[in-house]
């Protein structure tokens, strides 16, 4: 098992992205997808080497990355098994780990859970793009019963395309993205749909000319691929609604500072939440 012969499995923003990367990294990269024109618009923007519909495309690949949604990767179809070689390294994208993991442990013998913490609110075989990756975390979730030289791969594979990679355990994972990644969807749902209920016509439609970058950021995870949040609340559902009441309760905390308008006291939590911001986010 190596790293020349690389196999994606679904060519949209991710699968795409990786094509596009590890080919500039000298290796040799086979995309399979389902559709003949989606095969097509791959080929004409350069997404692999080699694409096909034909699973027999990934026979002769090292590592296999199934870069699929959520709801294929947790349902995986007989086709998509009976291709997959029984010597090479498998892994995934998938932003939810428990669920993958209780699917493909006994599913193939080289399975790696992993996810590559990276995207843009585009999605399908036009949002492929370089460097995708660069400096943004790739996180594995290994067991007692993953292969070590296999998870040593896909790590070798992460850091190629210039990820940092991350190890932790499937519960943690799914908690943490909860927090960072899937509650933030929601938030921004509701905002959206909070300022688009707004009855009065006039002043809805003042809102719409003023509206500028700080609610274009607070909302671009909202305004995103639909079927993404969809898999996300039902296959991350309890650790969502954990995330989803912390937040409820720390609105409710504010919302009563400002109606009692204990000023004072909102400054000091305003001053808090800016520190806090830098310690998750690199601002440098």
């Amino acid at each position: 098992m190596d790293l020349h012969r690389i196999g994606i499995i679904g060519l949209g923003l991710i699968g795409g992205s990786m094509g596009l990367d590890l080919q500039k990294q000298g290796h040799e990269v086979c995309g399979l997808t389902h559709k003949e024109e989606t095969a097509t618009r791959a080929k004409d923007r350069g997404l692999a080497q080699f694409i096909s519909t034909d699973p027999k495309i990934i026979a002769d690949c090292s590592i296999i990355i199934l870069a699929l949604p959520l709801p294929q990767l947790i349902h995986p179809s007989r086709d998509l098994l009976d291709a997959l070689p029984t010597n090479a390294v498998v892994t995934d994208v998938g932003s939810v780990k428990k669920p993958i993991i209780k699917t493909w442990k006994n599913l193939h013998p080289n399975f790696v859970a992993g996810h590559p913490m990276a995207g843009t609110i585009q999605s399908g075989v036009e949002a492929g793009q370089k460097d995708l990756f660069v400096g943004r975390p790739w996180i594995t979730t290994p067991d007692d019963t993953t292969n070590q030289h296999a998870l040593s791969l896909v790590k070798e594979l992460a850091t190629s395309i210039g990820s940092k990679c991350i190890t932790t355990d499937a519960d943690t994972h799914d908690q943490a993205v909860a927090l960072v990644s899937h509650l933030p969807v929601f938030i921004s749902a509701s905002l959206l749909k909070a300022v688009s209920n707004e009855k009065n016509n006039q002043l809805l439609t003042l809102a719409k000319k003023i509206a500028s970058s700080g609610f274009a950021d607070t909302t671009r995870v909202g305004g995103g691929n639909p079927n993404l949040g969809l898999a996300m609340a039902e296959y991350n559902n309890s650790e969502i609604l954990n995330s989803i009441h912390s937040y409820r309760e720390s609105l409710n905390q504010l919302e009563e500072v400002i109606r009692t308008q204990n000023w004072q006291k909102l400054e000091i939590e305003l001053q808090n939440t800016k520190q806090r911001r830098s310690d998750f986010l690199d601002l440098n």
